[in-house]
């Protein structure tokens, strides 16, 4: 179980997060202050350390310093309300791992923590005997290459545009992978030592898109109780990575295109422009040259983040690598769970080539995770595998010439829209596409 020691004076906020981690399943000591964090600390050692950045007595750097001159190695996340970049930047020149400003956005959080463990975990792999790391590195990496033609096509792209600093747009249908892709672009590039900094556009909502992006002074707008660094600032040097980048409200769009182009920002309340260095990514599962005919997105923004195009093929694509990415979420899975499962029967073999993976890796991984759950024998058999992956499939969602089809994604959005009774959330999740994509694609065919 993950322990943490949470160092928050504000005893309602600490009390909240404390709850909500446990329920994550991590063990949380709370204190108030920086001496109270130095005597539990002398008692017990923790996974992570998450610290305001103003406590009563000390402040969070000066817990840093300690921790370093105690030779504590324990990944440090700054909590603050203040987020200013000099700030953030001398924290983690001190040696903290990350920062994350308040108000606190719970998922993004839990990722910081654990981006924290996964770097913990490596270090212990460098200090392990050769033939133990090799194997933990081996379930650890982040993303299978392949062996198919499509996989060695993407990767010979992804090589070739990584050292440069071009802008790329990711095609890929969901749960491909395509910010694996991105962190991978990132990661072979120059700027892998610096931030990379993912975000969701669909979950973005409409007026408070400016103030996520370019950030905001504390009393810039009603409920801008603090300062807020903005996701340009928080890349600022390394990897924007955009996700869904077709559901971006058109307005937003021109503010990002002319921040792309001048590399200067404007925190909202601010009258001081800010100058970022970041790179570009940005993926789509939608047909953006749709949108363009549509004017649901700008011609000039689409040619400003696709300089390079890449696309991800869908697992059914690439028959070869899927006994390969099986035992790859195998290994995985048995990791998560302490089990010991060691690998498929040949029936169960037979039905993963045959499947055509609608949900592409996310799926795959999914019913692999549960299949070694239940799994009592060594290898995993149709007993254990999901009743959509038993079930024949109709013909018309193995055919991926229909499947780009605009009058057939149009019937199938009207035929989801009926079986839900126009629940646009039922119908996006029968359709395995999110809500915004649903009303966008909607717009598009004139479905009222």
């Amino acid at each position: 179980m993950t322990t943490i020691l949470l160092v928050e004076d504000d005893i309602t906020f600490s009390l909240m997060l404390k709850t909500w981690l446990e329920k994550k399943e991590m063990q949380v000591d709370s204190v108030s202050s920086v001496s109270d964090a130095k005597k539990r600390l002398e008692k017990n050692r923790y996974d992570i350390i998450l610290s305001d950045l103003r406590l009563p007595d000390h402040d969070g750097l000066f817990l840093l310093e300690l921790l370093k001159e105690r030779n504590i190695n324990t990944p440090m996340i700054m909590m603050t309300s203040y987020a200013e970049v000099g700030t953030a930047v001398k924290s983690i020149k001190l040696g903290a791992f990350d920062y994350i400003a308040k108000p606190i956005n719970p998922e993004d959080l839990l990722k910081k923590i654990n981006d924290a463990l996964n770097q913990q975990e490596e270090k212990k792999e460098e200090i392990a005997p050769a033939n133990t790391a090799h194997e933990k590195r081996d379930v650890k990496q982040h993303y299978i290459e392949g062996k198919s033609e499509q996989a060695l096509r993407l990767h010979e792209y992804i090589n070739l545009v990584a050292p440069t600093s071009m802008s790329i747009l990711i095609h890929g249908a969901s749960g491909t992978g395509k910010e694996h892709i991105a962190k991978l672009i990132h990661e072979k590039s120059s700027r892998k030592g610096a931030p990379f900094i993912a975000v969701d556009c669909g979950a973005i909502p409409k007026e408070l898109a400016a103030s996520e992006f370019f950030g905001h002074l504390k009393g810039s707008f009603t409920g801008a109780f603090a300062n807020k660094t903005g996701h340009f600032m928080a890349a600022n040097g390394g990897t924007l990575f955009l996700d869904e980048i077709g559901n971006l409200p058109y307005e937003i769009q021109m503010q990002l295109l002319r921040a792309l182009q001048e590399k200067k920002i404007k925190p909202i309340g601010s009258n001081k422009e800010v100058d970022v260095d970041i790179r570009i990514i940005c993926a789509t599962n939608e047909d953006l040259k749709n949108a363009l005919d549509n004017n649901m997105f700008r011609e000039d923004l689409y040619h400003r983040i696709n300089e390079f195009s890449i696309q991800v093929p869908s697992l059914c694509e690439r028959k070869e690598d899927i006994i390969l990415f099986a035992n790859y979420f195998l290994d995985l899975a048995n990791e998560e769970l302490n089990k010991n499962v060691v690998g498929f029967t040949p029936e169960t073999l037979k039905i993963f080539q045959s499947h055509s993976w609608p949900g592409n890796l996310r799926q795959m991984k999914n019913a692999i995770k549960r299949a070694t759950l239940l799994a009592r024998e060594s290898l995993i058999s149709e007993a254990e595998l999901p009743s959509e992956l038993l079930s024949k499939e109709p013909e018309e969602w193995n055919e991926s010439a229909a499947l780009r089809d605009e009058s057939y994604e149009k019937r199938q959005i009207i035929k989801a829209l009926k079986e839900s009774n126009n629940n646009k959330s039922q119908a996006a999740a029968l359709l395995r596409i999110d809500r915004k994509t649903l009303y966008n694609k909607m717009k598009l065919y004139n479905i009222d």
